[in-house]
C-alpha cells in the first residue's frame, strides 16, 4: 500500500515531497556535528548518504510506511530541514514523528509550525490514535517543542544511544488523538 507524500502549506512554509535538488542542502544539515550532535547516528561524511535518504524517503512512500517532508520556506524557498512520520502502523494507528532543521533557521517556531500540519495531516488522512517521538535528554529544545504541540513526556530510556562512543539516555514522549488540539498554524492550506 502506498502513502502520497503531502504537500502542505503553512503561514510561513511549504512541506513537500523530497527531490534529487535536495541532496546539497541536506547533506549539509546532517553533516553538521552541531546540529547532529544530539541525533542517534553520527553525522554524514559522504554525499552518497543525502541520496540514499531521498531514495529511502521514496521507498517509505511506496511501502506505505510513513512520510518524510522537505521543509521550504515559504518566502524565499530556502531549504528549512525535514520533518517525518516513521513506522506508520495502521492496524494500531500509531506513527513515530521526528524532525531536523538547519541551525540558522532554529528559534523561529518553525519546527513547531511544520509539525502541528504534519501531525493535522496524519490525524485526518491517517486517523491515527497515538504518535510517538523521542529525543536526546540534553536537548531541551526539542523537548519544549514536543511540549507545545501537545505532547506528553512518558518516561526515559537509559543510556539507550551510543553516538561517537557518548552514551546517552532518551526521552519518549506521546501524543493521543483525544488530546490533540489543533491550532491555526496546524490547518495547512493545501
Amino acid at each position: 500500500m502506498t502513502l502520497a507524500t503531502p504537500i502542505l502549506h503553512t503561514a510561513r512554509l511549504r512541506l513537500r515531497p523530497f527531490t534529487d535538488a535536495d541532496a546539497s542542502p541536506l547533506f549539509a544539515l546532517h553533516s553538521s556535528n552541531y546540529v547532529m550532535r544530539y541525533w542517534d547516528s553520527p553525522p554524514w561524511n559522504e554525499r552518497a548518504r543525502a541520496n540514499r535518504f531521498i531514495a529511502m524517503c521514496r521507498k517509505m512512500a511506496d511501502e506505505g510506511t510513513g512520510a518524510r517532508v522537505a521543509i521550504d520556506r515559504a518566502s524565499d524557498g530556502a531549504f528549512v530541514g525535514w520533518c517525518g512520520l516513521t513506522e506508520w502502523n495502521p492496524d494500531y494507528r500509531s506513527a513515530s514523528l521526528g524532525y531536523v532543521l538547519d541551525e540558522a533557521m532554529w528559534g523561529h517556531g518553525y519546527a513547531t509550525e511544520t509539525a502541528h500540519a504534519l501531525l493535522q495531516w496524519a490525524f485526518d488522512t491517517l486517523d491515527l490514535n497515538r504518535v510517538q517521538a523521542e529525543t536526546d535528554t540534553r536537548n531541551l529544545a526539542s523537548a519544549r517543542v514536543l511540549e507545545k504541540i501537545g505532547f506528553v513526556r512518558e518516561g526515559t530510556l537509559r543510556e539507550d544511544c551510543v553516538v561517537n562512543g557518548e552514551v546517552s539516555d532518551s526521552w519518549v514522549f506521546g501524543l493521543i488523538r483525544r488530546e490533540w488540539r489543533p491550532s491555526p498554524l496546524s490547518t495547512p492550506a493545501r
